[in-house]
């Protein structure tokens, strides 16, 4: 067997993570033959959570899960990294402004991205979820010079599959046969979710997602608020943010990375030049 990816996961306490870690070990992402020494890294005050965490990878017996590492120390979590995904982040909270927010994650991204410099292989790829995550991704990549700005991205792969979904869900297809889907702006509500260039499959045929829909009023108007408050939806509806959906974005954003991606491609450029969200037929330019 290949020699064990070394993955790093941040926050992972969270419920993000909680979510994601299986997908990880399990083979979903690396490959079914690839060994996995996953490292989980929180704040101390998060590190009996993170012990249950830890019991319960262990309780998974997963063949490819080799090791697992939890700690609070980013000296021990960066070292030899291979793949780093960066889910913890300071959220905003009641009567935060975001100055406030901006200012206590870039203290958190400075610091890991100078971890990063120091422990980490040059050739590890950065992956950043925690928002507002083309900020914190430039943060990072400032902070670890020495590593290429092309191994730094940072997710908007949730905001596309949604929009797929959408669009699958609207037609009574899978997801699978939507494509070329692109998402322009931050992961915010002011994102622009674009199917100008969309296609999907229908008896075997490709066709644009305008004809196939003979719907414009609802391409241009419920289908982009949907899109776009689709986070604060899923919020109003079961009092905590989305989990299970962001790992599984995290999961595709990360596996196209790796293994790359189908020759037709789309991408989308975030508004943070430093920072490149992958779609799902992404091609990974360098950042200028």
């Amino acid at each position: 067997m290949p020699e064990p990816v070394r993955v790093l996961v941040t926050g992972a306490a969270g419920q993000i993570a909680y979510s994601l870690l299986y997908s990880i070990g399990n083979g979903s992402v690396f490959g079914k033959d690839q060994p996995i020494i996953l490292v989980l890294l929180d704040i101390t005050p998060m590190m009996g959570v993170l012990d249950g965490v830890l019991m319960e990878l262990q309780d998974c017996a997963l063949p490819l899960l080799k090791d697992v590492i939890a700690t609070d120390k980013e000296e021990v979590a960066f070292k030899d990294l291979d793949v780093a995904i960066l889910v913890g982040s300071m959220p905003r909270r009641d009567g935060m402004e975001r100055k406030d927010l901006l200012k206590a994650n870039v203290k958190i991204f400075k610091s890991q991205g100078t971890a990063l410099e120091k422990y980490a292989k040059k050739s590890v790829k950065v992956i950043v979820v925690g928002n507002p995550a083309n900020t914190n991704c430039l943060t990072a990549s400032k902070s670890a010079p020495s590593i290429p700005k092309e191994n730094f991205s940072c997710l908007t792969r949730l905001d596309h599959n949604r929009a797929k979904a959408q669009i699958a869900l609207k037609l009574g297809v899978t997801s699978d046969d939507v494509k070329n889907v692109i998402i322009w702006g931050n992961h915010s509500s002011t994102q622009y979710p674009d199917v100008n260039h969309a296609k999907v499959k229908l008896q075997g045929k490709e066709v644009g997602v305008y004809e196939a829909l003979k719907n414009d009023s609802w391409l241009k108007g419920d289908f982009i608020t949907t899109v776009q408050q689709r986070g604060a939806a899923v919020i109003k509806a079961r009092k905590l943010s989305s989990a299970m959906s962001a790992a599984k974005a995290i999961c595709d954003h990360v596996r196209d990375i790796w293994f790359g991606t189908p020759e037709i491609t789309v991408f989308r450029e975030s508004s943070c030049p430093w920072a490149l969200s992958l779609m799902a037929t992404p091609t990974v330019f360098p950042m200028i």
